[in-house]
């Protein structure tokens, strides 16, 4: 079962990509700069959500509850991270989680606070379809959204939330419906991933979010209250070391960290900035 999903979610993901790209052309809105100066595409994003999705809806042997919240939390954080690569109120932007709130202070509606509102009304419906009840289910919902928005802030080199992502790549090893879930959005990370590492394509905040969002929902379908309770702690301290330093220095600064982030990429030095026709 797991072999099987992990493939539909390869295919799935190849075959989005190819048609997305294909229908998108050159010089189009999804098409961004990235940090060494190349021209890239956000399509991986929506293609690694379709691949996702359909993978986690073909997916033989995951009970019915555990599909349905799947699919809505991969397709609405997915869709909602979509909203924003394509600009979102770009007239109302604000930095870091606490910039968002600053704003929502003073009456201002950022891309975030919609993301933040958008991403978890979805989390939280996917949550009370694998809960036990509303406290669980509040739980759940913080649980898939915090991963969502997670996986997002590591999404600023090329592969580095992939890999992030992969790192649960054991738990598909884990008897029980959790495994048998992530296979498939696994497989599809694992057939964008040498795109990403070209710095052809990047996930963006579509596939970032669709990204963590499985990622919760596969906690929410191996773990009661407590493990839910600890992964948000995590998530929670995560986040808010985040608003006060850079993931980025941290790994640069860490041979380990540093060693596993570049692994796989061409190069890491910079270049001459290109812009598409």
């Amino acid at each position: 079962m797991k072999a099987v999903a992990f493939g539909v979610g390869a295919l799935a993901a190849q075959a989005a990509y190819t048609a997305f790209r294909s229908r998108a052309g050159e010089g189009n809105r999804w098409e961004r700069i990235n940090h060494r100066g190349l021209s890239l595409t956000l399509l991986e994003g929506p293609a690694f959500t379709a691949g996702a999705a359909t993978a986690i809806a073909l997916t033989p042997g995951l009970p019915g509850p555990a599909r349905a919240a799947g699919a809505l939390a991969v397709l609405g954080a997915g869709a909602i991270g979509a909203y924003d690569d394509l600009g979102g109120l770009r007239t109302q932007q604000a930095k870091g989680f606490a910039g968002h709130l600053a704003a929502l202070r003073e009456g201002r509606l950022t891309s975030g606070a919609v993301k933040a509102a958008g991403i978890g009304a979805t989390s939280l419906a996917a949550a009370a379809l694998v809960s036990s009840g509303p406290r669980d289910a509040v739980l759940g919902g913080a649980v898939v959204a915090g991963f969502a928005n997670l996986i997002n802030l590591f999404d600023l080199r090329p592969g580095r939330a992939l890999k992030v992502g992969l790192l649960h790549l054991p738990l598909v090893a884990v008897p029980g419906p959790a495994g048998i879930f992530l296979a498939g959005p696994f497989g599809a990370a694992v057939a964008l991933l040498p795109r990403d590492l070209r710095e052809e394509a990047m996930l963006g905040d579509a596939g970032a979010n669709a990204l963590g969002a499985a990622l919760g929902v596969a906690v929410l379908l191996k773990f009661g209250t407590t493990g839910r309770l600890a992964h948000l702690v995590g998530i929670a301290a995560l986040t808010a070391a985040s608003e006060k330093i850079s993931f980025t220095r941290v790994i640069a600064a860490t041979p380990p960290l540093r060693w596993f982030d570049e692994l796989g990429r061409h190069t890491t030095g910079p270049v001459t900035p290109t812009v598409s026709s």
